[in-house]
């Protein structure tokens, strides 16, 4: 058996060396503080989980393949300095029947280091090809060091408190929870009354899937689709933040179902909650198949979004008014989400 250490797996991001690299990922070709381009950061951490995945899982099963399934709390603790390199230093923390959870820790090595986030994703190992493809079963890890047993103890324990925060989002009201909805709706009943409805800060877009996007046969690169999801929801964000919203935390990604090549892809995304400097955007990424006998719900995506100035000094944004059951929904999830980011203590 192997231990976390032994799984240990690191990606350089040559910034200070390869000036088209450092091109390719900055925002604006520009003196500018927070210039990276966070939704590339998302697809290279993707693919460091996969390859750090991969190559634990090939030593048993060498023809098996790995798939995201998830992608738990990414918070953002330091902007990204663009003069110096990036290091994603990745290892596998617990290893279920057929799944496998991956930390990655983005850091910038110098004086001192700059913890940029942390990270987890959860792999499913898989073997064969379309219909007959099914989840393999894998060896566990053998832990070592007590820090080793920890972190496969926080894994199981992200793994609950994650089906906890589901149920708890799922539940009707609070007392506190149904007021605050209450006033909002009763806001926009008052005369003169000119706020911005959550109902009309959406942005969509449509594209089709190419084999220059596959990554296992005949489906598409997981991190692809979560970078255009993430920067059409930068984009939405936009409308709101007077300033200019930089990622702040991705709260939640879920892969449903697999996107596969000639797809057709609806990305749509909406503000469904602002709070102080705070913006959150709900993504939702539905694949229709080239014979468009099938639609599905593909990935759903939570983003938060902060509004800063020049000097990466928050700002406040206006107020969002949810209208309808829908827009309450999402507007009392994103509530409860950030919540728990607060509560935990994972705030920017």
């Amino acid at each position: 058996m192997l231990s976390p250490l032994q799984t240990s797996f690191t990606k350089v991001l040559s910034l200070t060396t390869d000036e088209a690299l450092k091109r390719r990922f900055m925002v604006l070709d520009e003196p500018i503080q927070a210039n990276m381009r966070f939704g590339l950061l998302l697809e290279v951490l993707d693919k460091v989980a996969e390859e750090a995945a991969l190559n634990y899982v090939n030593q048993f099963f060498p023809d098996a393949r790995v798939v995201t399934a998830a992608i738990d709390n990414i918070v953002i603790r330091h902007v990204t300095d663009m003069s110096r390199d990036v290091h994603f230093k990745a290892r596998i923390n617990h290893v279920g029947r057929s799944s496998l959870e991956i930390g990655i820790r983005v850091e910038q090595p110098g004086g001192p280091v700059r913890h940029i986030a942390s990270c987890y994703f959860t792999m499913v190992a898989r073997s064969g090809m379309g219909e007959g493809a099914v989840s393999v079963t894998l060896p566990g890890l053998e832990y070592g060091e007590g820090i080793e047993k920890q972190r496969a103890d926080k894994a199981l324990q992200r793994r609950e408190a994650y089906k906890q925060q589901q149920a708890r989002l799922n539940e009707p009201p609070s007392r506190d929870e149904f007021q605050m909805l209450t006033d909002l709706h009763t806001a926009q009943d008052e005369p003169g009354f000119n706020g911005l409805l959550a109902g009309k800060l959406t942005a969509d877009a449509w594209e089709r899937m190419y084999p220059e996007q596959e990554n296992v046969p005949k489906k598409i690169f997981g991190g692809y689709l979560i970078r255009r999801a993430y920067e059409l929801s930068s984009i939405c964000s936009e409308q709101i933040a007077p300033n200019r919203p930089i990622a702040a935390a991705v709260n939640r990604i879920n892969f449903f179902h697999p996107v596969r090549m000639g797809d057709t892809l609806h990305y749509t995304t909406r503000v469904v909650y602002t709070n102080g400097s705070f913006i959150c955007v709900e993504a939702n990424i539905e694949r229709i198949s080239r014979d468009k006998t099938t639609k599905a719900l593909s990935n759903s995506c939570l983003f938060t979004f902060v509004n800063i100035d020049d000097d990466l000094q928050q700002q406040p944004v206006p107020k969002i008014y949810p209208t309808n059951y829908g827009e309450d929904a999402r507007y009392l999830m994103a509530h409860r989400s950030s919540q728990a980011l607060i509560e935990e203590g994972q705030t920017i």
